[in-house]
């Protein structure tokens, strides 16, 4: 079964809350977006109803949106669409989440600063090469060079 990718364009209707966890950091937040469409009668644009989307992003997006994101941001979010459906309170709800993959300030709102976050350690991706007493050693190879 293909997995349904959508882009929704809303605010952050909550604070971004980051967790450590075994499977690597995630953020967790809510975005709400509404629909706004032109009312000819009126000659003014119409609010329509307002939809909330649990949002989700894990490892260096998540810790990323944690450190860039406020509640009322106008945001672009693009993940995987997910549809459940729970009991609660008694009444039977349907959550719908976004495991997001790319999220960013929506620029036709206004202005961003980009900064580039810190690259991790290079040495836990490192190639290890055997030396003759079967100790590991990092690659030496010299810059521009690969080793096969």
């Amino acid at each position: 079964m293909a997995e349904t990718m959508v882009t929704v364009v809303g605010n952050v209707a909550t604070s971004v809350d980051y967790r450590d966890t075994a499977a690597g950091g995630v953020a967790k937040f809510r975005l709400a977006a509404r629909a706004r469409r032109w009312d000819r009668e009126k000659a003014t644009w119409a609010d329509g109803p307002t939809s909330f989307y649990s949002v989700s992003a894990w490892r260096t997006l998540g810790a990323n949106l944690a450190a860039s994101v406020a509640v009322g941001d106008p945001l672009v979010v693009h993940g995987r669409l997910k549809v459940r459906e729970e009991e609660w309170e008694g009444q039977r709800r349907t959550f719908v989440d976004i495991d997001a993959v790319a999220a960013g300030h929506d620029l036709t709102r206004g202005t961003s600063a980009f900064r580039r976050a810190a690259r991790p350690d290079t040495h836990l991706t490192e190639r290890q090469e055997t030396v003759a007493d079967g100790e590991m050693a990092p690659n030496t190879a010299p810059t521009g060079e690969l080793v096969g």
